[in-house]
């Protein structure tokens, strides 16, 4: 049997700074890592944006032929947790594992199902030690009283992915590892020795003394157990790319002595509440739970899918309510599309009634599919560029529509249109195929219909109004046609 072609895919790569054709170290292998949560509070959307964008992006390289293998790490060991933890009045560990499972739970709830393997920092204490230890040896690193310290001047490439001409990382946004003793200012704490009268640091024996691991080495030790030196793909948010990715090229590169670490750098936009870069420490973010309790998870997963990956967005209630417009628009025509594929062709049926008349011309609408198909995939090939496949979508739609009122649609060819939005749904899980299966017309709703039309035929507008109002307290409209009444949905 034939291998599956792969798709020629480009994507925008931070370390060179343009769109480059995704080619594999291995194959049509492609190892995919994502940078994960570090456990120490609830995840918001924010983390979710990341997590959705290459949930999507790794379901479309399966699609486009590849063997996919995403890894994502999740950091259970670091200052934040430990802070938290004293703040608790918990342990560090305990603490930890109630987030990371509130984190799972999240990502569960999302529809986060492309995720191969979640890895625990701290199930690989082994392999970060191995890695500060040959850093030592390298003498890429070097001894302070209280770690082991990476020394950023010996790496000729430091700062290629953020284009840094400085090495002091003045303005590092995150976790930066004071010590007035560091060679250079931007220089980070790979092993972290444990204080002697703290007992709520977790720690673990080593050559270098009793500790943890520093943030960034954590990432290195766990990709290359998984991948070797080199893999495909690391992503992450924009917020990561200095100093956290720009450190893990260091440390892995000068260990291994091979670049790059990574082929293809791909980081997500901003998501911002009130223009202002949604994150705990400015506690302005909106939790995965508290968003969910609102709102179905297809609408965050749309409203992220349609707008391009890199680019930043600003979170409001009235871009929800604008998802949920479009994603109604998408249910209400599929539930049209579904009762023409399944319509019974005998003369008095009800489904026969409610759809329209059906034409030998269907060359149409196999044309409108067969071109929505192509740019549809043309558009998620060139940067996985979702906002113009999204409107080869809504295009379709508005042409579909429009076919059929001329009663072009015929079963084939709906069977088809509905076939490519279940394929389409498989890449991003927007749809809820199950709630438009269980869309059925009840009995009652029939009757009345059957009551207007009788009606309407003996021109009692007013009797057959009121059967229009009783028939809308069950939820539904009805639009007369010309081939006969059309029932939809009120959702």
């Amino acid at each position: 049997m034939p291998t599956k072609k792969t798709h020629r895919i480009t994507i925008y790569n931070t370390l060179h700074k343009k769109k480059e054709i995704i080619k594999p170290l291995k194959g049509k292998r492609i190892a995919l890592f994502v940078c994960g949560p570090t456990v120490y509070d609830f995840s918001h959307i924010g983390h979710a944006r990341t997590c959705i964008v290459f949930d999507c992006f790794a379901r479309y390289l399966k699609h486009a032929g590849f063997d996919v293998f995403y890894l994502q790490n999740i950091t259970n060991i670091d200052d934040k947790i430990i802070a938290k933890a004293r703040e608790k009045g918990v342990l560090a560990k305990d603490l930890a594992d109630a987030f990371e499972k509130e984190y799972l739970k999240d990502m569960k709830l999302l529809g986060i199902a492309s995720v191969k393997k979640y890895a625990r920092a701290t199930d690989y204490i082994k392999e970060i030690i191995s890695q500060v230890k040959r850093l030592l040896e390298k003498e890429y690193a070097y001894a302070l009283d209280d770690g082991i310290y990476f020394d950023i001047k010996k790496c000729k490439g430091y700062g290629k992915l953020s284009s840094r001409s400085s090495l002091q990382a003045d303005d590092a946004v995150s976790r930066i590892d004071y010590n007035t003793h560091k060679k250079n200012r931007g220089d980070f704490c790979l092993w972290k020795i444990a204080g002697d009268h703290n007992f709520n640091e977790p720690s673990w024996p080593s050559p270098f003394g009793r500790g943890r691991p520093g943030w960034h080495i954590e990432d290195t030790a766990i990709t290359e157990k998984f991948f070797g030196p080199q893999y495909d793909i690391h992503g992450g948010g924009r917020d990561l790319i200095f100093p956290h990715h720009e450190a893990e090229i260091a440390q892995m590169e000068a260990i291994s002595g091979k670049k790059p670490l990574a082929k293809y750098w791909m980081h997500t936009g901003f998501l911002t509440i009130n223009e202002q870069k949604m994150s705990k420490s400015l506690n302005n973010f909106i939790t995965i739970d508290n968003f969910l309790k609102r709102y179905p998870y297809r609408h965050l997963r749309f409203w992220f899918a349609k707008n391009l990956w890199r680019s930043p967005m600003n979170y409001s209630e009235s871009a929800m309510i604008e998802v949920k417009s479009a994603l109604e628009k998408i249910e209400e025509f599929l539930r049209k599309i579904r009762s023409t594929k399944s319509q019974i062709h005998r003369r008095g049926e009800f489904a026969k009634r409610i759809t329209p008349r059906v034409s030998t011309n269907k060359s149409k609408i196999q044309n409108l599919l067969k071109n929505a198909r192509h740019d549809f995939y043309k558009d998620l090939n060139d940067d996985f560029n979702t906002p113009k496949s999204f409107a080869v979508i809504f295009d379709l739609i508005k042409e579909v529509n429009k076919a059929a009122d001329q009663g072009l649609l015929g079963k084939k060819e709906a069977d088809e249109i509905y076939k490519f939005f279940i394929e389409i749904n498989a890449i991003f899980d927007i749809i809820d195929f199950k709630k438009l299966k269980q869309s059925t017309i009840p009995s009652e709703i029939k009757q009345l219909i059957d009551q207007r039309e009788h009606y309407r035929k003996s021109s009692e507008w007013q009797k057959a109004d009121e059967m229009r109002q009783e028939i809308e307290k069950y939820g539904f409209t009805i639009e007369d046609t010309k081939e006969g009444p059309l029932l939809k949905k009120v959702i």
